[in-house]
């Protein structure tokens, strides 16, 4: 989910630490930034500014297409290293981190489980989505099924999720850390984070968003893995890790508990299928559902593949982003149960009274493990680029937000009221609508910040378990299963939806209760892990899909070309059909701009004599620098360009010798995943 949702573990106690209390002792006495520490800071800054500014002035910014899907010419390696910064944001480091602290290796298997829905992404939804040329995942429903109820549903389901889960989780949680760390005021830190993240990503679009999360990817693994190698030294390294972490329960316990007792599991990732925090059924089952959500049809990460220049290199980047998933066990996971190894009376208090001075928090300090392992072990210099590390993944996590929210509203949205927008509405509109979004984010850091302490990414969690597993559903049979129809996939939305209110009402109401407290809640709550409701919940959607469907006319074969699994391989004739129905039935796109929003710009008068364009004021010029607005005249395509322009966008074709590598390097990258399961299963 990121825009991880589905990368982060269940039961993260203590991940949502009220900020207004923290003491900065909770990071050790006299600990602070050497004149080092800030220059690294600075020239972190500085370097990133200049990777945003370098790459938009290279940048196709122009055209939906350009602005949106980086021109679709983006290589392998930017793709993947995009795919992991996207979803590693700030709120993984700090809550991904807690939870190995608390709970220990588990949680790790949230990142594992990625790898194999990015080669699902790479081998089986990006193939459909490239043939049906689309920009957003709602735009492929409105293609798939017809009507417009489903893609404004989505699209709105979609801006909701990102405003009020993965923005303001990403804000709060990097927020806490520099403010820990640095000491400065919270909502100081939100603002200009958020400011420098939203000028690169107005400017450049999505491939200052992709050069910008490579740069960051790189800061992130190198400052994670020195962090990593400097605890495990501090402990001993694995074997030193075991004995520790058993032992590491704080002085000051509740009485009658075992709250304070590490996990006598704690090095297993396959637990206990009814009394394991993260059974292993819903590990491998019941997270697919939600992680297939993340990662194969959800905006943010989808629209990095859909940059690619060819399917090879789309399928090149799931590759690359599967092997930095497997990463963060070891430099985020590991590190977190280092921390509460090294420091059990902090990291690992249970007593509320000691558990308020230390971090803030009444429910405990999980939070602070990856803080104060940094602040307690990297030396000068380095500390300050474990500093940017956390400002990396935070600003790389809420770039790939705002692109992808700023292309929901903009082509899903906006062009539901403005049908005759045209391309220059459609930037202008995209743009404002990143600052729209930085507004809503800094409003939103008071209400997290005053929420109930410790529940915050359980929070999050949640509201992923209840909304995704009906997205997930439909799309597996929109693209597997050509008799499902709009009603079915309408009313198999609907249904869902119900059902996980429902759930998600009872959540709330019987909030789980702190340790040595008795538990009140029903069964069907206490007792039936979220992931097996994502799971039973996904099956009961498809079935009422399925359902309605068989009731209902099915859509003809025609209509279904280049759009499901069975028919990606059309004829380019077919596709001409399927994209002059789609114009005249969404949104009047621009004269010569196909659905895939690439190729040719608008131009009402060909054939006319273009007039001179008229001298502009500085400020004119850096408006329309800033809204992507050329000056040059706008040139038209010709109808065998536009389709030949088609053609190639939509092609799914792959040289023999590429595809072979990228098959063979993903058997290797499962390979080396099932032997990772295999060892500390």
């Amino acid at each position: 989910m990121s825009t991880g949702l589905a990368a982060m573990g269940p039961g993260a106690s203590g991940t949502g630490v009220s900020t207004a209390t923290v003491p900065r002792s909770a990071l050790g006495p006299g600990v602070s930034l050497h004149a080092y520490d800030i220059a690294v800071l600075v020239v972190y800054f500085v370097f990133v500014i200049g990777v945003g500014v370098w790459s938009s002035i290279r940048a196709t910014r122009g055209t939906i297409g350009g602005y949106f899907l980086a021109g679709r010419s983006m290589s392998w390696w930017p793709i993947g290293a995009s795919l992991m910064s996207s979803n590693v944001g700030s709120g993984l480091f700090i809550g991904l981190a807690g939870t190995g602290a608390a709970g220990g290796l588990a949680v790790g298997g949230f990142e594992w489980n990625a790898t194999w829905l990015l080669l699902a992404l790479g081998w089986i939804f990006v193939p459909v989505y490239i043939a049906a040329g689309v920009v957003t995942m709602p735009q492929y429903l409105k293609k798939r099924f017809g009507g417009q109820r489903i893609q404004v549903y989505m699209s709105v389901l979609s801006l909701i999720l990102y405003i009020f889960t993965k923005i303001s989780t990403d804000i709060f949680s990097g927020a806490l850390f520099i403010q820990m760390a640095l000491g400065w005021n919270l909502y100081l830190s939100t603002v200009i984070l958020l400011v420098v993240t939203a000028v690169y990503t107005i400017t450049g679009g999505l491939t200052a968003v992709i050069y910008t999360d490579t740069l960051q990817t790189v800061i992130m693994v190198g400052g994670a893995l020195v962090l990593m190698f400097l605890g495990f030294q501090e402990v001993g390294w694995y074997p030193g890790l075991e004995q520790r972490y058993r032992q590491a329960i704080p002085n000051v316990t509740v009485p009658n508990t075992t709250c304070h007792l590490p996990k006598p599991d704690a090095f297993h990732m396959l637990r206990d299928p009814v009394s394991g925090d993260i059974p292993w059924p819903g590990l491998i089952f019941g997270l697919t559902v939600l992680a297939t959500w993340c990662w194969c049809t959800d905006q943010v990460i989808v629209q990095r593949s859909l940059s690619a220049k060819s399917l090879s290199h789309a399928k090149g980047g799931s590759v690359l982003g599967g092997y930095l998933k497997i990463l963060p066990m070891f430099f985020i996971v590991m590190p977190g149960m280092i921390s509460r190894a090294l420091y059990p009376d902090e990291v690992g208090c249970v007593d509320p009274d000691i558990c308020q001075r230390i971090c803030g928090a009444r429910v405990g300090c999980s939070n602070i493990a990856y803080p104060k392992l940094v602040m307690a072990l990297m030396p000068v210099g380095l500390r300050g680029l474990m500093i940017a590390v956390i400002m990396a993944a935070l600003m790389s996590s809420l770039t790939s937000i705002f692109n992808s929210s700023s292309t929901l509203f903009a082509i899903d949205v906006w062009q539901r009221f403005r049908r005759q927008a045209t391309e220059q509405e459609l930037m202008v509109v995209g743009r404002v609508f990143v600052v729209f979004l930085v507004v809503i984010s800094i409003l939103w850091v008071p209400i997290i910040q005053i929420s109930n302490s410790g529940q915050l990414f359980d929070y999050i969690q949640s509201v992923t378990s209840y909304l995704a597993p009906p997205i997930t559903a439909l799309f597996l049979l929109a693209i597997f299963c050509k008799r499902v129809t709009e009603p079915g996939a309408f009313w198999g939305l609907i249904f869902g939806l119900v059902v996980g209110l429902l759930r998600m009402i009872l959540e709330f109401s019987y909030p789980a209760p702190a340790c040595g407290e008795a538990d009140p809640r029903p069964a069907v709550l206490k007792d039936f892990h979220y992931l097996y409701f994502a799971l039973l919940l996904c099956g009961l959607t498809a079935i009422v899909i399925v359902t309605v469907s068989l009731c209902t006319t099915p859509i003809p074969e025609e209509k279904l070309a280049r759009l499901t699994w069975w028919t990606r391989h059309c004829p380019p004739s077919e596709l001409e059909k399927e994209v002059q129905e789609s114009t005249a039935g969404t949104a009047d796109m621009p004269s010569g701009e196909g659905p895939t929003g690439a190729g040719g710009t608008e131009n009402p008068r060909h054939g006319q004599e273009q007039p001179a364009a008229p001298r502009r004021s500085w400020g004119q010029l850096l408006w329309g620098w800033l809204c992507g607005l050329s000056r040059a005249p706008e040139q038209a395509l010709s109808p065998a360009e536009k389709a030949a322009l088609e053609q190639k966008l939509t092609s799914i074709e792959e040289e023999p010798l590429w595809r072979s590598v990228c098959n063979v390097n993903a058997i290797l990258l499962l390979a080396v995943n099932i032997f990772l399961w295999g060892y500390f299963a």
